[in-house]
């Protein structure tokens, strides 16, 4: 699979990487033997570039990411944390002896002396102006607890933020064929200072994938039933901020500009591979099949012109009114 640099870690990735949100159990029960097998099939399948949390399943990602970890000691294998959501969500806690404690805890789980890249977990807005979090940020790299760090973002105006920080290594960000204000300014700026960007919730909570109906039932413990209007946090990580039923038909449409051969799923994953600047997307994957099928989306060719256009077309026809002054 093809693999670039993520940033001013100077490491590379895989173009498509594994987000493991799932594996934490927070989208539904996933037995330990299924997320093993998920984690073993992603790295056969190419992908080198693992994405993780401290909240995800409350270490239970970062966890289990660790114990297949231990048993492939040949496996080149780069994973992303992030820190901050243990804690309430004020700028104060967003300091030098929590960022440690929170960092000695991810690295237990994992199992490493130093982190490969720990992100800030999509902080308060304030945080990205405090000259005191990022020298805090830095005193982590200092004390070999990481080897970079970066910051998952919310909005365009927060991902411009933190490129301006000279020791940002990579943004992760929204974008997916129903998310393209990134586009805009917030890629541009990141190729310009050297700084990655990852990619997630690059099907739209799955809608992109053109399975879901109105009758489509998701279980009580899956933020696609609990979170649709920002119950539990930020709406634009459930279905991309967008309304179940509009997402529905934009879906459909979507899917008719799928290439002969490819799922509507490995289109979109093609469409934000192709976008410059991007580093890496993480889709999530509960099943092995899930895994295998989007790591193919790396094989396809690039999508023409016509379905660029295409795509942007139907955001600005049916979704860029609902959600393009909020992200």
């Amino acid at each position: 699979m093809e693999k670039r640099v993520l940033g001013r870690t100077g490491r590379e990735a895989s173009v498509v990487g594994l987000g493991t949100w799932q594996l934490g159990a927070d989208w539904g029960d996933v037995a330990e033997a299924d997320a093993f097998a998920v984690l073993d099939t992603a790295l056969e399948s190419g992908v080198t570039f693992f994405d993780t949390a401290d909240v995800y399943g409350d270490g239970r990602s970062e966890q289990l990411i660790g114990r297949f970890l231990k048993n492939r000691p040949d496996a080149d294998v780069f994973v992303a944390t992030k820190m901050g959501r243990r804690a309430e969500q004020r700028p104060e806690n967003y300091r030098l002896d929590n960022f440690r404690a929170w960092n000695d805890r991810s690295r237990a789980n994992l199992g490493v002396d130093t982190l490969d890249l720990v992100q800030l977990h999509c902080p308060p807005s304030d945080v990205y102006s405090s000259d005191a979090v990022f020298d805090a940020l830095d005193t982590l790299v200092a004390e070999k607890r990481t080897a970079a760090y970066a910051v998952s973002v919310e909005t365009c105006a927060e991902a411009l933020a933190a490129i301006a920080r000279p020791g940002v290594a990579s943004v992760q960000i929204i974008l997916n064929p129903f998310r393209l204000k990134p586009l805009e300014e917030v890629l541009p700026a990141a190729r310009e200072a050297g700084v990655g960007i990852i990619a997630r919730v690059p099907l739209a909570s799955g809608l992109l994938t053109g399975k879901y109906t109105e009758d489509t039932v998701f279980a009580a413990d899956d933020h696609r039933n609990y979170n649709r209007h920002g119950e539990a946090f930020d709406q634009g990580e459930t279905f991309s901020g967008i309304d179940y039923g509009t997402g529905l038909a934009a879906a459909a449409e979507f899917s008719g500009l799928a290439p002969e051969g490819a799922t509507p799923a490995a289109t979109a994953l093609r469409w934000i591979i192709q976008q410059p600047g991007v580093s890496t997307v993480i889709p999530g994957a509960r099943s092995v099949e899930q895994v295998r099928a989007n790591a193919s989306a790396a094989a396809l060719a690039p999508l023409p012109d016509a379905t660029l256009d295409a795509v942007r077309e139907l955001y600005d026809r049916r979704i860029r009114a609902e959600v393009h002054h909020r992200w």
